[in-house]
């Protein structure tokens, strides 16, 4: 072979080791591009799980006592911001992590319950809403001639709103919540 000829191969020998160069920088940054991206969509599924959990912890604390139909707008014990509000510190690190709104809990159903439905010999929630003996008879339109107890079954919507508050990602929980409470309540808080 000739000088030349040598010449002219080197530089063909130069021009593909930079193709291939090329080639593998651009599938090394697809790599990490698709591992980045993998990354950021587990921290959001975190960041929504959390969220989902610090919502059915508050709308499970609300369920859980009396509060949310005796004072709709103060159903939670001991609120971190101001009412109805739930803070949550996930790692421990005293910094608030989520914090949970809990809307006021809204009645959109109520029956009340006939004295004929009542199981006053089986049920102790039922002999609750038992009259006794009413002394009402004589009175027209009395408890004891419409045959009404002294509860109501109620319906209720509940929503938790929780937002993380590093990336603002915000998840939105709502549930209904079925709950037999005394009339006097159902006639002020189901209106």
């Amino acid at each position: 072979m000739t000088h030349r000829a040598l010449q002219r191969q080197g530089g063909m020998t130069l021009v593909v080791a930079l193709v291939m160069l090329v080639l593998i920088t651009l599938l090394a940054m697809t790599t990490f591009n698709l591992g980045k991206s993998s990354i950021q969509v587990v921290n959001n599924m975190q960041n929504r799980d959390e969220g989902i959990a610090a919502s059915r912890s508050v709308l499970d604390e609300a369920m859980s006592s009396t509060r949310f139909f005796d004072t709709p707008s103060d159903a939670l014990n001991q609120p971190c911001l101001n009412s109805n509000h739930r803070c949550f510190d996930l790692n421990g690190d005293k910094v608030i992590d989520i914090v949970t709104a809990l809307s006021t809990p809204k009645c959109v159903k109520v029956r009340t319950i006939k004295s004929t439905e009542l199981d006053i010999t089986g049920s102790e929630e039922d002999r609750g809403c038992s009259l006794g003996t009413p002394g009402d008879f004589g009175i027209v339109g009395g408890q004891a001639q419409r045959g009404n107890s002294m509860c109501a079954d109620t319906t209720w919507e509940m929503a938790a709103t929780s937002q993380d508050q590093q990336v603002q990602s915000e998840v939105v929980m709502v549930q209904g919540v079925a709950m037999r409470i005394p009339t006097d309540n159902a006639d002020t808080t189901c209106k």
